[in-house]
């Protein structure tokens, strides 16, 4: 099995304070599983504090990260939300998740 960053991936431009985390984090689950999205069977989705409008998705298997993150677009949809929302994938590094912070944290 494949470590857990290889299967993770950086979800931004999600929804931020609509609904609590857990519905939150239910939606993305739905949407990383349907075929449609080349998605699979999602391990965990997780939000990682100070970072408004990211999630972490981590698969069951490394093969379906690299099918989600070959699709071009990622359109978040369901009954629960008012709208379509267009979501950023990216691969997960170490490196990159301190630096999203770090972007957060200060002042704009």
């Amino acid at each position: 099995r494949a470590s857990k960053s290889a299967r993770t991936v950086i979800i931004t431009g999600v929804p931020d304070g609509l609904l609590h985390d857990d519905v939150m984090a239910d939606i993305l689950m739905i949407h990383f599983q349907m075929a449609k999205n080349n998605g699979g069977d999602v391990e965990e989705v997780v939000f990682p504090t100070g970072e408004k409008g990211v999630a972490y998705v981590t698969f069951e298997d490394r093969e379906v990260a690299e099918s989600v993150l070959k699709k071009e677009e990622h359109q978040l949809e369901d009954k629960r939300l008012s709208r379509p929302y267009l979501l950023t994938v990216t691969r997960y590094s170490g490196k990159v998740s301190p630096f999203l912070m770090y972007l957060v944290v200060l002042p704009v």
